[in-house]
Formats: structure tokens, sequence, C-alpha cells
């Protein structure tokens, strides 16, 4: 029997790059899930993509509305809801977001609501759903390597470092507060991915040769969102169900590399 058979998903940020990778992983084995979006044009050609396993939402991660909904919509068109995977957030860069003498008030604050405001939020409807309906369920959450990891020549966006390390935290004591209602809340954290939020890097030929010793695996490459996957399915599953508040780099060797 595939890994996830009778798994019903709901994934934020899951019409383009890690999010849409992953919804192809879940539905080959065997899931049902539930995209939400920003663009509507690229959850529109997702939902076309993915076909009857998928059910699409356009709506923003920060607004408190948005989980709820995709959760309803994934009860109402599959019968149940059993996981969340929150991928959504992004670079403040352009909103401010650098090194602390550089960084605005405004990139902070926009960006920890994009990436850790949203990721509370969608987490919150999740346990809440959980929580009324009596039942176990699994969160994954996106993290990342810049959170414990810092790169300081290439990737000095403080907020979103910030951000990324409260994302652990948060995780962390969630997993211990209702581990005792089996409900469980891990994190994925990678290095640099090759998705729309990453082309600055990605078409930079100077970072790319930096990656190339700080990712040394595979022939130091950038990651691709097909990297993630069986990670995620192996949360999503029943064969995770021992294990909770745990935090894994999918990251190349960047956490343990000079670079």
């Amino acid at each position: 029997m595939s890994q996830l058979t009778n798994k019903h998903i709901v994934i934020i940020g899951g019409s383009t790059g890690i999010g849409l990778s992953a919804a192809r992983a879940f539905i080959a084995e065997g899931a049902s899930v539930v995209i939400v979006g920003r663009n509507g044009t690229t959850v529109s050609a997702a939902g076309t993509e993915l076909g009857n396993a998928c059910r699409t939402l356009v709506g923003d991660a920060t607004d408190a509305a948005t989980a709820k909904q995709a959760i309803k919509l994934c009860v109402s068109a599959f019968g149940s809801f059993d996981g969340l995977y929150h991928v959504a957030g992004g670079s403040g860069r352009k909103m401010g977001d650098g090194p602390l003498h550089e960084l605005t008030l405004e990139g902070w604050d926009k960006t920890l609501q994009l990436n850790l405001t949203s990721l509370m939020l969608s987490n919150q409807a999740a346990v809440n759903h959980f929580l009324e309906n009596k039942k176990g369920g699994t969160i994954l959450n996106m993290g990342s390597v810049l959170g414990f990891s810092p790169s300081p020549e290439y990737f000095s966006t403080h907020a979103y470092a910030a951000a990324k390390a409260a994302i652990i935290g948060f995780s962390k004591s969630v997993a211990a507060y209702y581990a005792k209602d089996n409900i469980r809340i891990n994190v994925i954290a990678p290095a640099l991915v090759e998705t729309p939020m990453a082309q600055r890097a990605a078409k930079d030929e100077e970072i790319l040769e930096f990656i190339k010793g700080k990712q040394p695996l595979d022939g130091g490459r950038i990651g691709q969102p097909e990297d993630l996957d069986a990670l995620a399915v192996y949360f999503m599953s029943n064969g995770s169900a021992y294990t909770t508040g745990q935090v894994v780099a999918v990251d190349g060797g960047w956490s343990v590399t000079e670079g």
C-alpha cells in the first residue's frame, strides 16, 4: 500500500516550488491534497496538473481566514483533514530586510508576518481542528538552515533568519504541548533550493560557485524541490507516528561545511 493512502493534506504555499513538488509526491503516494496560493494563475495551473486528487484555494497565508477555509475545503471535498504542510513564506529583501544596520522596521514587520505569523495561523487552525474532532494529526513546517547556520557574505537577511529560527522554537514548543493529543509537529530546514523565491541567488554565478563548497553533496549543486519530497512524505505518513518536535536539515551538507 502507498504511504499516504487515505491521507488528506493541506499545503499552504502549494502552487509553486517546494509545495507543488510535495503535492505531486503526496498524490503519487495515495493522498488527496488542497493547495493554497496567492496567485490565481499559478494555483489554477497547479490544480489542472494535479487533477482529481487536488482542490485549490486562492488566499493569502497571512490572512487568519485562509488556513481555516483550506481545512474546511479539505473536509468537504475528501471527508477528513489529516495533515498540514506549511511552505508559504519568502524573502523580505525587497521589503527592507537585510543586515541589521540596514534593516527597516517595515522590512522586519513584513518579513516576520510573511514567514512566522502566517505559519502560526495555519498551525493554529490545524491544531484547533484536530482538538475539536478529538483526533491526532501531523503538521510539517518549513524552516531554513539560515535559522541556525548563518552565511554572512551572501545571505544576510536578518529578519528572515530570525523568523526561521523562531519557527524552530515555536514548532518544538507546540509539539511538546500537544504530544499528549497525538498531534505531532516537525520542521524541514532546507538550504538553497531552486524555487521562484530563490532566483536572486540561483542566477548569481558567484553564489553558485560558493554553493559548490557549501552544499557539496551530489556534485555541489543547488537543491531542487524534489530533494525534500521523500522526507515530507515520511512526516505526513504513519511511519512518523512516533516522531515529533524534530528539525531535519535537507541541505546538501550546508550546516556541516565551511563553504
